[in-house]
């Protein structure tokens, strides 16, 4: 990864973010549920991914571009929901905002 692209992850994840009201604690909490389920989903995608990924590496010897930004794009969602699910943010991850 160049700096340029370590740069722009950087800003996806820590950049300025749109803030919204905090929610009602009952409705965050829901959110909070939806979300864990939606981090468990991603964390076997990523599992899969991993696997996809390394057979690949075995056979070309060349990483898939596709899979590698996928995955840094998963790991950015993933960082996201996990700064609601802390409470470090009251920005709800996509589906509720966009993706980036």
């Amino acid at each position: 990864m160049t700096g340029d692209d370590d740069d722009r992850y950087q800003g996806r994840i820590h950049g300025e973010q749109f803030e919204v009201e905090a929610d009602q604690i009952g409705m965050r909490l829901i959110y909070m549920i939806l979300i864990w389920i939606m981090i468990q989903v991603a964390q076997t995608v990523l599992g899969v991914v991993t696997v996809i990924q390394f057979v690949i590496l075995l056979i070309s010897k060349q990483p898939n571009d596709r899979l590698a930004d996928f995955g840094t794009d998963l790991g950015v969602w993933m960082a996201k929901a996990a700064r609601y699910q802390t409470a470090a943010s009251n920005v709800k991850p996509w589906p509720w905002t966009d993706l980036d």
